[in-house]
This record gives C-alpha cells, structure tokens and sequence, in this order.
C-alpha cells in the first residue's frame, strides 16, 4: 500500500517507519526542512532503541521517503495518517492548530488533480491523540475544499516511550474508529489488510465508533496515571504508618483483578502523554459540564509527588541546610530508555537543590543534551555516572536505568562524602542498605523521615 504519515515526531516517525518495514511504500511529510534533512540522512533526531536501524534500513530499500512537499504526499498516499503535535493549551486542552491545518491541507489536495485512491475514497486517520470529536473537526474542514471522495477515521496510538517500536509491532490492540456506510466500509476492509502482518497470532484490530475511539486513548493513559498516583499517595501513608509499601505492591498485585503493572511508587509520572492527556481529558469533562474529579485528584498528587526526594533531602538537611552541599543526581530522562525531558521529576528536584543553594552534578545515559537546555546553569553533567559522586554529600536516584540498578556499592563509599542516598524508584533494599552504613531514603519504605 501508498501511505503517507503526516508530522514525523515520535509517533509519526515510529509508524511510518514499522509500516515501510512490513512492505507498504511510505512517505512521511514535515513542515521542518532540518528535521526532513536529517530523516534523509538516516538521523534520527530523538532516542528510541531499535528505531534508527529501521529506518535506515527501509531509507536503503527505497520504502521509506522523506519530504517537506505536503500537498505530494497527501496525493500519493492512499492512506494518509495525521501524525503532527497536540500541545497542551494555556487552559489544560490539547491545541488543535496543527491539526486542523492539515486538514486544510488534505482538503485542498483533494479539490483538484489526480490522487492514489483505495476503492475510490481517500482514507484519512487520526493517528495525534486528540480530544473526542476531532474526526468530525476534521470531516467538516476537508469537506469544505474537497471534490473527490474520502472517509475519517481515528487510530490512536498505544506506544510507550522506550519500547515504541516492539508496541507498534506486537501490539496489544489496534483500535480503529470508523464511520458507518459505504466509505466506513472502504475504510474497515482497507486498514484490516493494513494491519495484517501485525496480527499473525490472532486478530488485534478492535473496531469501533469514531468517538468511542477518541475517548479509548484518553481513558487508557487517564487509569494508568491514576494507578501511578493511587501508589505515590499510598506510599506517602506507608511511610507515616511504618508499613513497606514495596511489600504492599506485591500483596495488592497478586490480584489478577489489579495485577501488577504501574504499581511501582516514585517521584511522579511525567512524559509527553500522561501529563498531557490527563489534563486534556479533564478539559473536555469541563468541557462538557462533568468534573472528573478522580482525575484532578490524580493530577494534584503528581505534581506533589515531583517534590517528594526534595522534600525529604529538605527534611534530613533542615532549614537552610542544603546550602553550600554537593549532591550527585543518577537519571534526568522522565523514564529510561528515553532522552525525553517533558515533564521530567528531576527538573524539580535539580531546580530545587539549586535553589537552596546547593551545587549539582548529574549523569543520564541519553538525556543530558537535552536536560541542558531545561536545567539551570552550573549544573555538572558527567559522562560517568560514578564521576558524579565524587565529593558529594548524598546520591539521588531519580530515573531507573538499568545501569544504576546494582551499582558497585564499594565504589559509593569510596567516592561519596557521606555515605546518603535518596532513593526515588526504589531500587535498593533498606536492610542490606543499612548494614553498608548507608542513611537510605527510598519513597513509601527504608528509613522514615519525621513529617
């Protein structure tokens, strides 16, 4: 098939990318000229593990292209997927601009020329995650230009930051929203044979009405938010009441009716997703004149949350106590195996020793050029990780990169000046901690700091 992918970001490029390696021809159009040069180039200009090697190996075959022509691409692509950014707005709602120009602009291409048709229709899918009734948003705009027949439908995207390229090709579920009539019909038989190659076990593709499809993606990443806080305020009450909330995870995971995913405590969910589309949805129930009220309780606890190793280094320290010290930071990505910085808990725990007057050296496998351009000056970014600790008056684990799950504990005696960790993803055990002498700090368990 002839697909076209509009906005090569994160998730454009990763489509286009998984689409071209099962055979289809696809062309991904950007309005950036220097993001399009470097694609070109077989650059990828942000990090997701096994992405860069499809890429070019499909650059190389010839079934994977590159361009800032627009209007071209629309005419060539059979299929054409809106892929381009969702911004969260001044007020909380997802900001539609981009969106709505490419609609435009798929509405003009479709006013005059020639255009690769499948069974006579353009098939348009939302593939940017977008506020319910955007299909009809997007119908009614290129509707107002066009003069040959298409179809919109929405197919949110379910890909994890880290693991993006194994989502897309093994994915859980394919949801797809699609109108009723003929040109849903075109659509539903078109994007079956599409998404075949990625159902060879069983069939994945889940079929449904445009707008339950729109609220499916919003209501996915709203529970898992909210499984994330549920646990970071519950880890808070373990710590006040002497219970180990990591022996809790497992009592309450056990349950196949709760199971054991996005049970971890931490310092907070960040990302370009959750924050986003939590307080997108919330919007739209605003919107709509229902508060959604579980939600902003889950969106109050995260930000809470982001300050919790602050809090406690605040605590240890006392008042004015974090002046003149030296801290070691272990991770700044919001999550490993990413280099994305959106959100990230660490800008609050860095900006906050900063401002109590500490200094700040900090290592993260792939996100320190990005984390420079977000955290104040004067911060150290070392390329070893255990560079950092040298003269330091405690360690921060902040992000869990598998690098810093069993470090060399002889070499953090050794280097760091007192022998203090602040654990923020509970990477260690408290008891084998103590008996190295450590004063150990982990999030819901290890030693208790007064409230």
């Amino acid at each position: 098939m002839k697909i076209t992918v509009i906005g090569s970001g994160y998730v454009g490029l990763v489509a286009g990318a998984c689409l071209a390696d099962v055979g289809n021809r696809v062309t991904c159009a950007d309005i950036d000229p220097d993001k399009i040069a470097k694609l070109k180039e077989a650059v990828v200009p942000f990090f997701e593990p096994g992405l860069a090697n499809i890429v070019r190996r499909n650059l190389e075959a010839g079934r994977l292209t590159f361009t800032t022509d627009v209007a071209q691409a629309c005419r060539e692509g059979g299929i054409i997927f809106i892929a381009v950014g969702t911004p969260q707005g001044d007020d909380g709602s997802a900001e539609m601009r981009f969106v709505r120009q490419v609609a435009s602009d798929i509405g003009a291409v479709l006013s005059s020329g020639e255009n690769v048709l499948i069974d006579g229709h353009k098939i348009i899918l939302t593939k940017s995650t977008v506020p319910v009734g955007t299909a009809d948003e997007v119908c009614a705009l290129i509707g107002a230009q066009a003069k040959q027949p298409f179809v919109v439908c929405s197919n949110p995207e379910f890909l994890k930051e880290g693991d993006a390229v194994n989502d897309f090709l093994k994915p859980d579920r394919i949801v797809i929203g699609a109108p009723e009539g003929e040109a849903g019909d075109v659509a539903r038989r078109a994007l079956k044979e599409l998404y075949e190659p990625f159902c060879r076990t069983r069939d994945r593709v889940q079929f449904m009405d445009v707008r339950s499809s729109e609220l499916t993606k919003y209501a996915a990443n709203a529970l898992l938010a909210t499984k994330i806080s549920f646990m970071n305020d519950l880890a808070n009450l373990a710590e006040r009441v002497g219970a180990d909330i990591e022996r809790v995870r497992e009592g309450i995971g056990a349950d196949p009716r709760i199971g054991y995913q996005f049970l971890f405590p931490g310092t907070g969910y960040g990302g370009s997703c959750f924050p986003k589309d939590v307080k997108a949805i919330r919007y739209t129930g605003a919107l709509h004149g229902h508060a959604l009220r579980v939600l902003d309780a889950v969106d109050a606890v995260n930000q809470d949350q982001k300050r919790v190793l602050l809090r406690k280094a605040l605590r240890h320290y006392g008042e004015g106590g974090l002046s003149g010290k030296r801290f070691a930071v272990w991770g700044l990505a919001f999550k490993p195996k990413t280099d994305d910085m959106r959100e990230a808990p660490s800008l609050e725990l860095i900006r906050g020793l900063i401002e109590g007057g500490a200094t700040v050296a900090a290592h993260d496998p792939e996100a320190m050029d990005n984390a420079r351009a977000l955290l104040p000056e004067g911060v150290r970014y070392e390329a070893d990780h255990y560079a950092c600790l040298d003269g330091a008056d405690a360690l921060f684990v902040v992000t869990e990169w598998s690098l810093f799950r069993r470090p060399e504990f002889d070499e953090l005696e050794r280097r760091l000046k007192a022998r203090v960790i602040f654990d923020g993803r509970n990477l260690y055990d408290p008891a084998r901690m103590r008996q190295r002498g450590f004063k150990y700090f982990a999030v819901g368990r290890g030693d208790a700091l007064p409230v």
